[in-house]
């Protein structure tokens, strides 16, 4: 599979990378939760952390220059573990120069294509709000509270109205999960496109419909494997965004998050337009290989590590 991926790339000239796993910053968002290491420079002590995907560090090389990028490496995310999920996975990131969402999707089908030969029905580009709307029959970019709350009760999913509360983010990520993903990609990859904008992360704003981001995920058979923006350039944006999760974590009593003031740097130099994508490669070969859980396509699972 590995050997797939670098060929695909290599034939589209796009240049493998290595960025550092320790890092000062950490990333903000706070649905993850990160590793921290003591790195002893005597006489004192700072705290690194273990990067949860390498995209501040690539769209740094972006920012200088380097071309079309991607890398396969290790990511960290604590308090991961489970049937999709170790703590410790190899992820492919990679970045495009040039191209929108609709030319990354493009590249996402091709790539799959190429590693399933064959093995998958035709590839399936579904509008969030669409999907969200057929399986929930809920307006995925305005929020009424009260409309959600009873759809939660009818579904006996009760438990959202204590989570998500007020939280528009929360009660969509809370309901897709449970009501929508486990009908995606049945034996086909399924691209999910243009998420609401509460949800837009790293992503930029469409310049269509501002209640839009520019957003994709990736499912096969009802499994996420990837996640990929246009990504947004404009430094100012991004550090609202950043403040905006830090005062989350803040409320939520999470782990302080450490800013990456360095890729507010990048952005501010200047990040070419491109598109990027991150994908989890322990589930594309759980889906290659058939497996049932990620431990059976890992050498050692953190419970043998």
């Amino acid at each position: 599979m590995l050997s797939r991926i670098r060929a695909f790339f290599e034939t589209r000239h796009v240049l493998e990378v290595e960025t550092p796993l320790l890092s000062h910053a950490s990333g903000t968002d706070p649905q993850l939760a990160f590793f921290t290491s003591n790195y002893n420079t005597p006489p004192k002590t700072q705290t690194l952390f273990l990067q949860t995907s390498p995209e501040f560090a690539m769209k740094r090389l972006l920012a200088s220059g380097s071309g079309s990028i991607y890398q396969i490496c290790k990511a960290f995310r604590n308090g991961e573990a489970g049937r999709f999920h170790n703590p410790e996975f190899t992820i492919l990131e990679w970045y495009r120069v040039g191209f929108d969402l609709n030319t990354l999707m493009d590249e996402v089908e091709a790539l799959f294509n190429d590693l399933f030969e064959g093995q998958l029905e035709a590839s399936q580009r579904i509008a969030y709000s669409s999907i969200f709307e057929h399986y929930t029959g809920l307006n995925a970019l305005t929020f009424s509270h009260q409309a959600y709350s009873e759809f939660a009760k009818r579904e006996n999913l009760h438990d959202a109205i204590s989570l998500c509360g007020e939280n528009h983010a929360l009660w969509l990520d809370f309901l897709f999960s449970f009501c929508v993903q486990p009908h995606l990609g049945k034996n086909a990859l399924c691209l999910i496109y243009g998420y609401p904008a509460c949800q837009s992360s790293l992503a930029r704003l469409n310049t269509d419909n501002p209640l839009l981001t520019d957003r994709v995920e990736v499912f096969i058979n009802g499994v996420e494997l990837g996640n990929g923006f246009y990504e947004l350039t404009h430094s100012l944006e991004q550090n609202t965004r950043f403040e905006a999760e830090i005062a989350t974590r803040k409320h939520e009593n999470l782990p302080t998050a450490t800013k990456d003031t360095r890729l507010l740097d990048a952005l501010e130099a200047g990040l070419p337009d491109c598109a990027g994508i991150a994908i989890g490669l322990d589930r594309v070969l759980m889906i290659l290989k058939k497996s049932t859980s990620i431990s059976e396509v890992l050498s050692f699972d953190i419970a043998r590590a």
